[in-house]
């Protein structure tokens, strides 16, 4: 019996004390939030990637990046998790663009866009760069928010 406990112990041994919680905890509520802003902002527009999934993806690429350094991975190594966030992201960003062939129009660009952008403030936040990645938010939401009411509207396709 001893010999099952100890075994499972091990298993939840990727947690070893508070400041690892914490740290993971901080790491993960933080890409949650910054995604959910940025979020908030395509959902109040109507667009098709709302709160939970720039929240999921925010939280996702911090995963990605977090999982690996907790199992020893030398961050010169990181470059290959990464590389299949930013692939994995492409894909899911592929899907919000719709092309509309008969109005020669496309829409969910910015939106993917969007959901990239949210992936690389999740791989920040993952890294540890906190401050960065608030700051990137910032600029981000202003990108969505402001800088359509700045450029004229012949500037862009027609549709987000």
């Amino acid at each position: 019996m001893r010999e099952i406990w100890t075994t499972i112990v091990a298993e939840f041994s990727d947690l070893p004390d508070l400041a690892t919680i914490t740290l993971i905890t901080v790491r993960l509520v933080i890409a949650a939030v910054l995604g959910g802003v940025l979020g908030y902002e395509r959902e109040r527009k109507g667009r098709s990637a709302g709160v939970r999934t720039h929240m999921l993806v925010a939280v996702g690429a911090a995963l990605f990046v977090i999982g690996p350094m907790q199992a020893g991975m030398e961050i010169a190594d990181m470059s290959r998790v990464l590389q299949g966030i930013v692939q994995g992201i492409g894909f899911l960003g592929a899907g919000a663009i719709i092309v509309h062939r008969s109005q020669h129009q496309v829409e969910g660009l910015t939106t993917a866009a969007g959901v990239w952008a949210t992936a690389g403030i999740g791989v920040i936040v993952g890294l540890g760069l906190e401050a960065t990645a608030i700051l990137s938010t910032a600029v981000v939401l202003i990108i969505l928010a402001v800088v359509p009411y700045v450029l004229p509207k012949d500037s862009e396709t027609p549709r987000e």
